[in-house]
């Protein structure tokens, strides 16, 4: 028997040729480990149970199908071929589709993250943001086509057609769809233009919600500044996103009604308010009454009154006094005017006159002794009644 001699490359392509050719398509339970979605889109893990693992790879494109994120420790059913690689002489499988084995592994992923957010304080009460009571701006994020828009749009323009909203589209479902909403988030946080948002998709099962059950989607929920409001699926559904959420809603339309008051709540509320600020402003006045009451009639508030009143009556002693002063004056004044008045008349040239005396004038001066007397010169005599001008011509005639 003669033996072939084979080179390494041949015989891995004789191994590549027979596995790839039988096992084109191939249904394998495992278990993942070891998982890591490269940057470049494609993801690597080993599938692998109590005896033995195998490598898998899946492209990117072809897991842009699968709608949950796999996580170590996860027991799936993936559909692939058997492919070798040469250049390390090893083979793997080259996996086309991917399911969780059986809704109970997807619920055993979900009670695993929401353990570990809830270790992480994700969930605790005092962590959660209050939820204005009447928000004028409203943020969606949710499926731009789907019904869930349609009915909370329907829902906030018949309870309050004052509101306005912002929606952020994103896709709700499928291997993207935790980023996508994700982002959508980040994107109204960034521009902080809204009260509160709302989260929301119609309802589904528990593959189509899963993208409310990824980490990624909880992390943005619980750092977002804005308040945020879940209503996903139906009433009896609950996803990590409901856990984390400042408050959940039951459903898509029920987290509009919430956030949007009827017109008679909101004429009611304002009734009330009315009323209550009334009650309260009369009241304050009587309080405040009472207060000034109390303080007008207290001793310390009498002290100044007795002391103004004191010092009332020193000003009017003071006015009296000064009024008496003034009198005095003006009559002591009066009497000393009155004095010299009658002695100025007892002077008074005219009263002279009339008793029959006569004043000489010459030369515009009078003449009060017989000496200054000129008899050369013209004179006047002034009586009480008239006077009279001699001139010298008159003289040397008589």
């Amino acid at each position: 028997m003669t033996e072939t001699t084979l080179t390494v490359s041949e015989i891995t392509r004789l191994i590549k040729k027979d596995l790839e050719e039988n096992f084109s398509s191939l249904s394998i339970v495992g278990e993942i480990s070891n998982f890591k979605a490269h940057s470049s889109g494609h993801w690597y893990f080993t599938l692998k149970d109590s005896d033995a693992q195998i490598s898998c790879t899946m492209w990117r494109g072809v897991n842009n199908y699968v709608f949950f994120s796999p996580q170590d420790g996860m027991k799936v059913i993936i559909i692939g071929r058997i492919t070798v690689y040469p250049p390390r002489g090893n083979y793997q499988i080259e996996v086309r589709a991917m399911q969780p084995a059986g809704v109970g592994e997807l619920q055993l992923a979900f009670e695993k993250l929401k353990i570990k957010l809830q270790k992480e304080g994700l969930f605790a009460p005092e962590n959660k943001k209050e939820i204005p009571e009447l928000p004028m701006k409203i943020g969606i994020v949710t499926s731009i086509g789907g019904a869930a828009l349609k009915d909370m749009i329907s829902v906030a323009k018949r309870r309050f057609p004052l509101v306005e909203i912002s929606i952020a589209s994103c896709a709700v479902q499928g291997v993207d769809a935790a980023k996508s909403i994700a982002s959508a988030i980040h994107l109204l946080n960034i521009q902080n233009e809204v009260e509160v948002i709302i989260v929301a998709r119609g309802g589904g099962s528990l593959e189509d919600l899963w993208a409310f059950n990824e980490e990624e989607v909880a992390y943005a929920i619980y750092n977002s500044i804005i308040p945020i409001v879940t209503g996903i699926g139906h009433e009896i559904d609950f996803t990590i996103a409901d856990f984390v959420s400042d408050f959940r809603a039951a459903t898509p339309t029920a987290a509009m009604e919430i956030l949007t008051p009827e017109k008679e709540e909101i004429e009611n509320l304002i009734r009330d308010y009315d009323d209550a600020i009334t009650e309260k402003i009369f009241s304050k006045i009587e309080e405040l009454k009472e207060q000034v009451s109390s303080i007008v009639n207290s001793y310390g508030f009498r002290i100044p009154v007795d002391l103004l009143k004191i010092y009332n009556q020193k000003v009017d002693t003071a006015v009296y006094k000064l009024n008496r002063n003034i009198e005095k004056y003006l009559s002591e004044r009066k009497n000393k005017t009155e004095l010299l008045t009658s002695k100025l008349s007892a002077y008074d040239i005219q009263k002279t006159l009339a008793k029959g005396f006569v004043l000489v004038k010459q030369e515009d001066k009078f003449v009060t002794r017989a000496k200054k007397f000129q008899t050369a010169r013209s004179h006047t005599l002034i009586f009480y009644d008239n006077q009279i001008t001699l001139n010298k011509n008159y003289e040397e005639k008589n």
